[in-house]
């Protein structure tokens, strides 16, 4: 290989990288101490791929998300790490700065429509506003955006939804309307938190393939969190499943839902539902409450629930085994298993 492929193909793959989280570590202080809300978060995101971020509520994933667009409270606190986008650490910018890739380069999509939009603007003020602050158009021009936006996210008389409120839109409506206002400028990066929460399984599946089509189209990397291991299935490029505030494993769709490695994703599995099978089994759910992250464990997060936690569990913390290409979990059990696999000994 010539130095100059080497160098188009170094730079190619430079300018496919969309997000580099690295070791990333932040805390929240409130009346009862400090949380340790994000313990070591690690993940890499490509120009035109999905990653979905699980875990139940309270396992860092939002906190996560919020991290990257700068959007933490006042007591929260980033301890340490690396947010890298496009080659630029966003933990190192000034706030004016950030002002300008928040919205134009990086564009989330909230939880709650309803709360996230002002009830006492109209839609269109709302959109133009967006398309106003990050680009040339103002006015008519904003306006006609604004237009064009609503028709790319697929609702019906634009002309007239520019002029209703929040509360005259159906919840769907309103979801089509907030991604919108995300992809007002065309970002590199979508955030979606929770983007079908409260919606009815057919909206939830036309949003889905509504952001599955703008992706390709945009070419935008999109990192959806959600705590609806079913919801991503068919989506989604890779899957982060989230647990006190560590990424406990990691790995392709097909990795996490064929050949899942931690008890944690074996958990969130065991409670979808499977309408597929003849004898509908009941749902197992995971025992136990979420970790207290005031006070996290020293060993691994999940021991204190896990069925089959092992003495070492509650005392070390597991490193990253690999089980081919990106495919990883952070479980003692597993490396027991596969430790005395690979010696010919059988079974735990």
């Amino acid at each position: 290989m010539t130095p100059s492929t080497l160098k188009w193909k170094s730079r190619w793959l430079y300018d496919r990288t969309c997000l580099k989280h690295r070791e990333f570590t932040g805390s929240i202080q409130n009346y009862a101490g400090t949380v340790q809300a994000i313990r070591g978060v690690d993940f890499q995101l490509h120009k035109g791929e999905t990653l979905a971020i699980v875990g139940e509520s309270g396992s860092g994933k939002t906190v996560t998300s919020r991290a990257i667009m700068r959007l933490l409270s006042q007591s929260a606190t980033i301890n340490e790490g690396k947010i890298d986008f496009m080659g630029q650490d966003l933990r190192n910018l000034s706030d004016k700065q950030m002002e300008k890739i928040r919205g134009s380069q990086i564009a989330m999509i909230f939880q709650d429509p309803m709360t996230s939009l002002n009830p006492v603007w109209t839609i269109g003020n709302q959109i133009a506003e967006a398309v106003s602050l990050h680009t040339d158009k103002k006015g008519k021009a904003a306006r006609d955006r604004a237009k064009e936006l609503l028709e790319l996210v697929g609702i019906n008389e634009p002309e007239k939804r520019l002029k209703q409120y929040p509360h005259e839109l159906s919840g769907g409506m309103r979801q089509r309307v907030m991604i919108a206002i995300a992809l007002a400028c065309e970002p590199k990066l979508l955030i979606a938190d929770e983007p079908t929460t409260a919606l009815d399984v057919t909206i939830q599946a036309q949003i889905l393939e509504l952001m599955q089509e703008l992706k390709k189209k945009l070419g935008m990397g999109i990192i959806m969190i959600t705590h609806d291991l079913g919801v991503v299935a068919s989506m989604c490029d890779y899957i982060a499943v989230m647990y006190a505030g560590e990424i406990v494993e990691y790995g392709t769709t097909d990795d996490i839902f064929y050949n899942p490695k931690h008890e944690y994703t074996k958990g969130l599995l065991r409670s979808i539902p499977k309408f597929h099978e003849k004898d509908y089994s009941r749902l197992v759910p995971i025992d136990g409450q979420p970790v207290d992250l005031l006070n996290p464990p020293k060993g691994c997060g999940f021991a204190p629930r896990c069925a089959s936690c092992m003495k070492i569990c509650l005392e070390v913390k597991p490193e990253k085994n690999y089980y081919g290409g990106v495919h990883y979990a952070r479980c003692l059990l597993q490396q027991k298993e596969d430790f005395l696999k690979n010696s010919g000994k059988g079974e735990v």
